[in-house]
């Protein structure tokens, strides 16, 4: 078989039709005629202008299809350039190449589509994260004020308890607007990252030292993993990492168990890059919360982690931070094990 069905071109469309019809009209002409010689020059003469004008036809007619549907693709108004290449570079393309541009084209909007849904969860979950997040400091003040205002002030003790209820809700609401500041800084790029070299292990030595400073209960035990009390120098914004490092030992230590262990390791993976991890042997954490660990106002245990206080932004900014880095953070856990939490740096940068 010459053609095949199912993916006939409009060339072979062509010929197949001025053959049949130039065969029957010389076959036409030779009953009428006679004239055997007759014929076939009337049938191949009949053949070469059928073919031309059919192939030229529904060339322009599919040509006319096809720029609708690059319009449709498209959806802007063509510019002189897009009018030039519809006009002498689309026709040259095959239907088979056509087909695929908008295989290709169906997949990206489907994609499009996958990502606007998934930001449109993502959204919402955050706006009700938000409201709940600022209305409880705030319902916290109003009744403590409310409550002042009904004549609660006389007495002396009544009036400092809902006094400092009112304070200590005011500052989670200060911290609260401070870190929505920062991630909304950390994502338009507005914050400049002064990278220095300095040793790790000083800086992780530093925040454990505040930790007793932050009113966390004693009783759980800093330190850096045997093996990895050899300084190792990083090059990075050494306020940035501090924060980094504050938060995640914050962590560990609100999720910790009582009397437990909070410990740091650092490690040179090669030449060029430092990767540090801070470990708990707390409650440890789900696996199907680790993925979404890194999301703004994600709690994996909204009442529990909400009364152990935070903002539920500290982990979306580390992320944050260590991605303006250009390097990645990690999460690894297992329920009644505990927590690691992981990130590199770019080694020591030689002047």
């Amino acid at each position: 078989m010459i053609f095949s069905k199912k993916n006939l071109s409009p060339g072979q469309l062509a010929i197949i039709a001025g053959f049949i019809i130039s065969i029957l009209s010389g076959f036409a002409v030779y009953l009428i005629s006679g004239e055997m010689v007759a014929a076939v020059i009337f049938c191949v003469a009949n053949f070469i202008l059928v073919s031309w004008i059919f192939y030229t036809l529904m060339q322009s007619f599919i040509n006319r299809k096809i720029k609708l549907i690059y319009k449709y693709i498209y959806q802007t108004k063509a510019s002189k350039k897009a009018e030039t290449y519809y006009k002498y570079i689309l026709p040259r393309k095959t239907i088979d190449e056509v087909s695929e541009d908008v295989e290709k084209w169906a997949l990206q909007r489907r994609e499009e589509i996958e990502t606007l849904r998934h930001n449109e969860v993502f959204r919402k979950e955050f706006l009700q994260n938000l409201a709940h997040e600022f209305k409880t400091p705030i319902f916290a003040i109003q009744g403590s004020l409310d409550t002042l205002l009904d004549g609660a002030d006389k007495d002396e003790f009544t009036r400092k308890k809902f006094l400092e209820n009112a304070s200590r809700n005011t500052i989670r609401l200060v911290n609260l607007l401070r870190d929505l500041d920062e991630i909304s800084n950390l994502e338009s790029g507005l914050l400049t990252m002064n990278k220095e070299n300095f040793i790790i292990q000083d800086l992780i030595k530093e925040v454990f030292d505040d930790m007793p400073l932050k009113g966390f209960p004693s009783g759980i035990t800093y330190s850096i993993k045997k093996g990895c009390e050899k300084p190792i120098q990083v090059y990075a914004d050494k306020e940035k990492i501090y924060q980094v490092l504050t938060n995640l030992v914050e962590n560990a230590t609100r999720y910790g168990n009582a009397g437990g262990q909070v410990i740091a390791s650092i490690y040179s993976t090669d030449t060029q890059h430092v990767l540090i991890e801070i470990s708990d042997n707390g409650m440890g954490i789900s696996e199907k919360h680790l993925p979404r660990l890194f999301e703004r106002f994600y709690r994996t245990d909204r009442g529990r982690s909400r009364n152990l206080g935070g903002t539920g932004l500290g982990l979306a900014i580390c992320k944050h931070i260590i991605e303006a880095h250009g390097q990645g953070i990690h999460v690894r856990s297992t329920e009644g094990v505990g927590t690691t939490i992981g990130f590199t740096l770019d080694a020591k940068k030689e002047s």
